[in-house]
């Protein structure tokens, strides 16, 4: 499972068994970081959820973003809850190669506003078993 956390809206993606293929579960909107771990957990224990992967922003020169922080809050919250790992990935372009990806499928407007984050999500995901795929 992956969580592309934002301010407003949480993107959540999850793949596969096989570690092929990620695909778009959710938006939770929730800005209060108790509540959005509650509900993550929900969505972990629903889903069975064997690992969790959290979208680590970064700056382009590689420095951490001002909101790596609260992502490793989350994190931190999150591990002292469930009994899987928590990892992180970096989230580097994640939201513009989400909108990349829904103009080509020609979302748009609200529609795209209320999916972005979980394509975000997706892309963690995806690029997070790709690269250990390749190990």
């Amino acid at each position: 499972m992956s969580i592309d956390y934002g301010d407003a809206r949480t993107g959540v993606a999850f793949c596969d068994v096989r570690e092929m293929l990620a695909s778009a579960y959710t938006v939770i909107k929730e800005s209060y970081q108790p509540k959005l771990a509650a509900r993550l957990i929900e969505i972990i224990n629903k889903e069975k959820a064997e690992m969790v992967v959290i979208g680590l922003p970064r700056n382009m020169d590689g420095s951490y973003g001002f909101r790596a922080e609260k992502c490793r809050e989350l994190g931190e919250l999150l591990k002292s809850e469930i009994d899987i790992p928590v990892d992180f990935e970096d989230e580097r372009l994640t939201t513009v190669i989400a909108h990349d990806i829904l103009s080509s499928n020609n979302v748009c407007g609200k529609k795209r506003k209320n999916t972005v984050d979980a394509v975000s999500a997706v892309v963690i995901l995806q690029s997070y078993i790709d690269k250990r795929n390749k190990k």
